[in-house]
């Protein structure tokens, strides 16, 4: 047989970083603050609720678009937090978490040399599904120390080939909450240039004191032309369960459901249940997991400068970064890959979610979804190390 080469639309996009470093935090027996996975649960109830729906034999196919239980409890998640009025049957589509929904957006509505404006560093699902959409990346870089965007870079960015604006906020791997002012700047060049917003919205919920998220599709004359994508992921602490959503016109999200049904053609149907029973009976819960992550985040960030690690203390999410230039390190992928070793701690470098060679090559993410004695023995084995590059490297 002739030797098996991997199809041209995945050429240059390797395996995803999140595998490669959980994978060596296995092998070397390092604190995991690399990939965004809590160590706790969410609430036992809805876990009883999925148990209940694996007895009550909720266990063959659901309909493609989702269980009706759980649109419509998005619906009423929707409105209950934003004010956002939906049609459960024509503005909803329940999604294989919001990977599946990023993947199928862009398989569904890009053409091949559509243009899509995208924040940089990106989550790094994006380059892949751009690329095998045949789209364009336009970046907008997101700028350490203070990762705010840059509006005239922004406007720069669009083109006459630009149909599209990929848009995450609370911002994955920087912490960033977009202002309002900002959004109201891309709502802007969108209504302007006619683009469609997809925006990726999974952490919004996980915002820290003094930031608050602003769904796109409420700024004005952005909800006919917003799809947004979220899920039941980070918000209940359920990120194995890969349930996640869509909503937005019914055209967007018909074209996202006419990509995703050749994908997964529907999601776990046990797990749908729940999620809706997460949504209806603990709409709480969220803002309770964010006090306590942000405790998490000051426990990070304080024992990361401690021992010569400073960064910006994030406004949402799970991730804080540093910056590793003052230890001479070639760049921060060699740092991570040593780390283990030399710390037993596992981070993941921001990198390979950079188009730009130079804007992240010595900066470092970590998570702090973990249980306090997992950061702090953490922290611990960082004090205890030598961080700085030199012989042995």
């Amino acid at each position: 047989m002739a030797p098996v080469r991997t199809a041209a639309r995945l050429d240059g996009i390797p395996p995803t970083i999140f595998s490669t470093m959980s994978a060596l935090a296995v092998r070397t027996g390092a604190v995991n603050l690399g990939q965004g996975f809590p160590d706790v649960d969410g609430p036992p109830e809805v876990i009883a609720a999925a148990v209940a729906a694996l007895e009550s034999g909720a266990n063959q196919y659901a309909p493609g678009i989702g269980i009706p239980a759980l649109r419509n409890a998005i619906v009423r998640h929707q409105r209950r937090h934003y004010g956002i009025e939906l049609d459960p049957d024509t503005e909803v589509v329940v999604t294989t978490g919001c990977t599946e929904g990023i993947a199928a957006a862009l398989l569904g509505l890009v053409n091949p040399g559509d243009e899509v404006v995208v924040l940089e560093p990106y989550y790094d699902s994006y380059v892949a599904m751009l690329q095998m959409a045949g789209g364009v990346r336009r970046p907008v870089t997101l700028r350490a120390p203070d990762f705010r965007m840059d509006l005239d870079e922004l406007r720069a960015a669009v083109t006459d080939r630009t149909r599209f604006v990929l848009l995450n906020t609370p911002h994955n791997p920087t912490g960033t909450v977009l202002t309002r002012e900002e959004l109201a700047a891309v709502a802007e060049v969108a209504v302007e240039r006619d683009l469609v917003v997809i925006t990726d919205e999974v952490y919004e919920h996980l915002t820290f004191t003094g930031y608050e998220h602003v769904p796109m599709a409420t700024l004005p004359g952005m909800a006919e032309r917003t799809l947004t994508l979220s899920s039941a992921g980070k918000s209940y602490s359920f990120t194995g369960w890969k349930v996640g959503w869509a909503t937005g016109p019914a055209e967007l999200v018909g074209a996202l459901l006419s990509a995703k049904q050749w994908l997964t053609f529907t999601s776990g149907s046990p797990l749908q249940p729940a999620v809706a029973a997460a949504l209806d009976e603990h709409p709480d819960f969220p803002a309770a997991l964010a006090a306590e992550l942000e405790g998490k985040r000051d426990l990070l960030c304080a024992g990361l400068e401690k021992v010569g690690l400073q960064g910006r203390p994030p406004a949402g999410t799970y991730f804080a970064t540093s910056d590793i230039t003052h230890l001479g390190w070639p760049d921060a992928m060699a740092f991570c890959l040593a780390l283990p070793e030399r710390a037993g701690v596992v981070a993941i470098p921001t990198q390979p979610f950079y188009d730009d060679p130079d804007a992240g090559r010595q900066l470092i993410r970590w998570a702090f979804c973990k249980q306090t004695s997992v950061i702090e023995e953490a922290l611990s084995r960082l004090a205890g190390a030598d961080l700085a590059y030199g012989d042995g490297q």
